[in-house]
């Protein structure tokens, strides 16, 4: 039986969800903590990159309890809900730091509750991207929902890029504090009601019995299944990449154009580059689809980024004065990475079926499992590596003036470098990685499923 329309409407919602709650938490907790309460840069980034160590052993962990799972909802739609209410819960904690703490107190405050948000958000996004496998059938329809699926995320994801400082603004009346704390329980409950919609209306098709595998059989699993910890590392580099990018995006707009109203610039770059990303996966990315393979597809988004980074890296040493002329590599590297967001989550998708041939074991779970754990692991890489570019470049957390305090120009000329450069050298290498050891051509997938049927 085929998916229902109100099947993938609840679904994309529950995307739109999940990931304006990744994103906020991607792209402003550096900058909360660290430009707002003023916490130092090279703490968060080493509490934000010790939450994705700590992660290493959390997710596989939670991959195996859901695998485990039996009940009369199915073993994915009750960790989606309470992953869902946990994490909404938590998210608003993170983002409402009480005034009282102040130095030890409030970087404490900062790894607990980032730890806790990584925890609770683990146990709704395995469920969520696992239950792929479990209810479509394959092929077109499984590309279709996760192309939806994919298209919706970055409809949550651009949501929040566009809107969040115009709503901290206005929600705090000018104070940035007690405007995160505001915008996040908006969007806490936002999820919690997409979420509760998409359990109640999506039901699990069909179900492989499988013994649950250990701790241990789980992680040699993964490393029989090549293809699978090929895309996995493809996936820590893509999002390396862009991670780096938009934690410092932030910073790049407030003390290198500077003014009081920098945000309205940056809300424009961001609206425009939202935008972007989501043409280029619900129209770029089906276009470009009937007349190229998936591979192609993602060499091709690749290219335009790399380029994209390139022409960024050239304007790095210009004046840059006009936000227009970020348009031109806005428009290349959101476009790559809106193609690439779904095309790796496919890939991944049908390792699936790869690693039942190969293991004769269908670990939904286990393979998505990597894919949760190692996004966040790129996040923390991102803002380890955004943390030092701070503290070499000396950007003060000195918002009266709305301008950077820095000794010499050559910082603001290194933020713009590690924008740049750093996110080329990941791309590159990535690329290199998938056209080496990725295997799974559109031919050889028909190949798997007939044996699949056959046995």
């Amino acid at each position: 039986m085929k998916l229902s329309g109100v099947e993938k409407i609840s679904y994309g919602l529950g995307a739109v969800g999940k990931d304006m709650v990744y994103m906020l938490s991607a792209s402003y907790i550096l900058y909360y903590y660290q430009d707002i309460l003023g916490v130092s840069a090279i703490a968060m980034g080493i509490i934000l990159m010790a939450a994705r160590v700590f992660d290493a052993f959390n997710d596989p962990i939670m991959g195996v309890v859901v695998a485990k799972t039996r009940t009369r909802w199915g073993k994915f739609r009750p960790w989606l809900f309470i992953g869902t209410v946990t994490n909404a819960i938590v998210l608003y904690v993170m983002f409402a730091a009480p005034p009282a703490l102040n130095g030890s107190g409030l970087v404490a405050y900062a790894a607990i509750t980032y730890i806790l948000w990584g925890i609770t958000y683990t146990m709704m996004d395995i469920p969520f991207w696992s239950m792929i496998p479990a209810f479509t059938d394959g092929g077109k329809e499984r590309e279709g929902l996760t192309t939806l699926a994919r298209s919706c995320a970055g409809v949550g994801s651009a949501i929040v890029t566009i809107i969040t400082m115009k709503c901290v603004y206005v929600l705090g009346q000018g104070n940035e504090r007690d405007g995160f704390k505001w915008f996040a329980l908006v969007i806490a409950v936002l999820f919690i009601l997409f979420t509760v919609f998409a359990c109640l209306t999506i039901k699990e098709k069909s179900t492989v019995d499988v013994d649950s595998p250990s701790v241990k059989q789980m992680f040699k699993a993964l490393v029989q299944n090549d293809q699978a910890m090929t895309v996995v590392i493809t996936i820590v580099l893509i999002n390396c990449a862009l991670y780096i990018t938009s934690n410092l995006l932030i910073y790049f707009f407030k003390y290198d154009f500077g003014g009081e109203t920098w945000y309205n610039s940056y809300t424009l770059f961001n609206t425009f580059g939202g935008a972007i990303q989501i043409l280029s996966m619900m129209l770029f990315f089906p276009l470009l689809r009937k007349f190229m393979s998936t591979i192609k597809v993602f060499y091709l988004s690749i290219l335009m980024a790399v380029a994209g980074y390139g022409v960024l890296l050239i304007l790095s040493f210009t004046n840059m004065s006009s936000i227009y002329l970020l348009f031109i590599p806005g428009f290349l590297v959101f476009t790559a990475f809106g193609m690439s967001t779904v095309l790796t989550t496919i890939f991944l998708a049908n390792t699936v079926d790869y690693g039942e041939l190969k293991n004769n074991r269908r670990d939904e779970s286990v393979i998505f499992s990597m894919q949760t754990f190692v996004v966040k692991l790129a996040s923390g890489l991102a803002a380890l590596i955004a943390s030092i570019c701070l503290t070499v470049c000396n950007l003060s957390n000195d918002t009266s003036q709305g301008v950077a305090v820095v000794d010499a120009s050559s910082s603001i000329v290194g933020l713009r470098m590690t924008m740049a450069l750093i996110p080329i050298i990941g791309l590159v290498i990535a690329v290199v990685v998938f056209y080496k050891k990725y295997r799974l051509t559109e031919g050889r997938l028909e190949e798997i499923m007939a044996e699949l049927k056959k046995g």
